[in-house]
């Protein structure tokens, strides 16, 4: 049987872990008797933690919120567990690295020497896919803002910077505020999005975090409506691979490269790689635009024949006339039209898989 301090240790974490614990089940759970539960009960409500009994067939107990902050108890799992997320917290981009630094050496100074030691052996690292630029924080009380609007379900009101910065002088009227009846609050790629339904346009939307500011007081509180497929993490994973949500790329193209097919696939996170020979392949892959397609494909440095569509060939007509003109030091022509809506990912630079928007 456990010593009566590892138990308690072990009762704390049980009730932290869910809301109600019948009395049998955490007898079970301790390898000790229900009467053995009442009186560590009773020692952790001398602490200072408040556990109401409630009664019912089973009968249990629960702990509630208190008006003061008892001592904090972790068992070992908790502590490890406690050390990772704060070290990770500052790729999350919610603007939080320093704090959660604070955090954990607070948190450490109050551990046994035991878990201290632990934590100290614990290093982590955590790197975060290259990307073309450094992801840019979002506010941390933007992020309080969206998730208590989130929580109420209520109307939230803000004013947002596209992705595709408005075209026109700069002293013309300013947008009005987006309405939109917020969802969930979302993480891709180092950057913070809020899921909401755009009223005015009547459609779903996900806006950047740190392109956000929010108006007070919020509107009127609304019934959830299903994110569509009812899974929020592929919905908007299929928001980042597509203008329409059906999870392909706007833009797609295929191309006859002369390479192995083994040395293609090694570079190719989502595209479809088939051996036409020993040093041939073909490679069909897709991408936010065709210039960023075309870039691409063009960073496998071999010869290229371009099977379709006609957009590809002209993106690659494109890009040669802006690198002759970027070698010479001339004005490079206009690009072509590029696909994509002002909430989502802008152009894809050169690369083909999901990336942040610009």
């Amino acid at each position: 049987m456990q010593k009566t301090s590892a138990r308690l240790l072990s009762l704390l974490s049980l009730l932290q872990a869910r809301r109600d614990w019948p009395g049998a089940l955490l007898a079970e759970r301790l390898d000790t008797s229900p009467r053995t539960v009442r009186r560590d009960i009773d020692r952790l409500r001398e602490l200072g933690y408040p556990i109401v009994a409630f009664k019912g067939p089973d009968g249990g107990y629960r702990l509630d919120a208190g008006s003061e902050l008892p001592p904090l108890l972790f068992d070992d799992e908790q502590a490890v567990a406690l050390a990772v997320a704060l070290q990770v917290a500052a790729t999350t981009g919610a603007g939080i690295g320093e704090a959660a630094a604070r955090a954990l050496n607070t948190v450490r100074q109050v551990m046994p020497a035991r878990l201290r030691r632990r934590i100290d052996i614990l290093q982590v690292t955590a790197v975060e896919p290259p990307a073309s630029r450094p992801a840019p924080q979002a506010d941390s009380g933007v992020l309080m803002a969206l998730s208590a609007a989130v929580h109420a379900r209520e109307v939230l009101r803000f004013d947002y910077i596209p992705v595709t910065p408005r075209e026109g002088p700069d002293d013309g009227p300013e947008p009005p505020p987006r309405r939109v009846q917020p969802h969930h609050l979302v993480t891709w790629s180092g950057r913070w999005y809020l899921v909401a339904w755009d009223l005015d346009r009547e459609d779903w939307r996900t806006f950047r975090a740190d392109r956000i500011t929010p108006r007070t007081p919020t509107g009127p509180r609304f019934t959830p409506r299903e994110v569509p497929g009812g899974d929020v993490a592929a919905f908007v994973a299929g928001r980042f691979q597509s203008s329409d949500g059906s999870g392909e790329w706007p833009c797609r193209g295929e191309v006859i490269l002369d390479l192995p097919a083994a040395h293609v696939s090694r570079h190719t996170y989502d595209g479809l790689v088939e051996e036409l020979g020993p040093d041939r392949c073909r490679l069909v892959m897709g991408s936010w635009s065709w210039p960023g397609l075309a870039a691409t494909i063009g960073m496998f440095d071999a010869a290229v024949e371009v099977v379709g569509p006609a957009e590809l060939r002209d993106a690659f007509a494109y890009l040669a006339r802006r690198y002759a003109d970027a070698a010479t030091g001339s004005d490079p022509s206009c690009p072509p039209t590029r696909r994509g809506g002002d909430d989502r990912p802008g152009p894809a630079g050169a690369r083909s898989r999901p990336g942040p928007p610009g």
